[in-house]
């Protein structure tokens, strides 16, 4: 894939970039260390893409941050403003307008699909309480993979271009979709006690019924921060699923073009290693925030950037 180049340094669009990198720099380190793998001209896109989804997700998560128009108002200026981007370029104004900037800027040099944008909007507004689309529970896997289709796979297919392939991207996308999944779901198992404060539930509530498990036994495991067995054995079986959206996902990574693969595979690796911190915290979900240790992150790193610079 031929690299795009950069805007000039000092330029209002490099600041609007440099914005989009610290809010990754300090939002998204997992993220952000995958990010570093990649070649220069690769990052400050897919910083711009973080950045966007954590400006919206702020939107929905903190009402403070919207609340001149309130998040479901927000989210409709977001959109128009993101059109706007796309088809005239305006000066950024403020950091807000500088995440757009540069977003519409990095849609317009790797051509991707603005539909992905809209997809992601609408599943953000079925998080905002008063929008038709608005759910605080999912009933079956069914369901919730139809929120994450935008909030997740979408991410992943937005990514794709910026990435490159070294098949057509049509071919990538299923991996790249299950990817953004898998990723998302990680989120959901590892944040249920940030979730029930905010009086939503991202697992599907079938798949905790089978072992006995329903809403209240969660609040009551929030409140005293100590996580039934019964729990535990839906948070199991639950990640079992979430592995095997991995192992379907990972293999796609081959489709990829070679120099962001281990990038990819540094991110695939420590998010799925949130999985094993939660079972190594005996499913402590309600205690602590279960997180990858920065040594075996860096480690991880270092074998993957190790292995893609030694000859095949």
């Amino acid at each position: 894939m031929t690299e795009v180049a950069l805007p000039a340094r000092g330029s209002e669009l490099a600041a609007a970039y440099r914005v989009c990198r610290a809010i990754a720099a300090v939002h998204g380190r997992t993220y952000f260390l995958a990010t570093r793998l990649l070649s220069a001209p690769r990052r400050p896109a897919v910083h711009a893409l973080y950045a966007f989804a954590r400006l919206v997700d702020d939107i929905v998560d903190h009402p403070t941050y919207a609340a001149e128009h309130g998040p479901a108002g927000e989210l409709d200026l977001i959109e128009k403003q993101l059109r706007v981007a796309l088809e005239q370029a305006k000066p950024p104004v403020d950091r807000h307008t500088q995440v757009l900037a540069a977003l519409a800027d990095t849609i317009q040099r790797y051509d991707i699909a603005p539909q992905h944008f809209w997809t992601f909007l609408d599943s953000m507004r079925m998080d905002v309480p008063g929008t038709a689309h608005f759910r605080a529970a999912y009933a079956t896997m069914t369901e919730l993979r139809d929120y994450m289709r935008g909030s997740a796979a979408a991410i992943g297919l937005q990514l794709l271009p910026v990435l490159g392939t070294v098949v057509p991207v049509a071919e990538a996308e299923p991996a790249a979709a299950a990817l953004g999944e898998a990723f998302q779901l990680t989120n959901f198992l590892r944040d249920i006690a940030e979730d029930l404060d905010r009086g939503r539930i991202y697992l599907p509530t079938d798949e905790l019924a089978a072992f006995g498990v329903e809403a209240d036994l969660l609040t009551y495991c929030h409140r005293i921060g100590h996580t039934d067995q019964r729990v535990r054995r839906a948070l199991a079986h639950l990640i079992a699923i979430n592995r095997d959206l991995y192992r379907f996902a990972n293999p796609g990574i081959d489709l990829l073009d070679p120099r962001v693969r281990p990038a990819i595979r540094t991110a695939s690796t420590l998010y799925a290693g949130i999985l094993d911190e939660i079972e190594h915290s005996d499913y402590a979900v309600f205690a602590r925030r279960a997180v990858v240790p920065r040594r075996r992150r860096l480690r991880v790193a270092a074998i993957e950037f190790t292995s893609a610079a030694l000859p095949h």
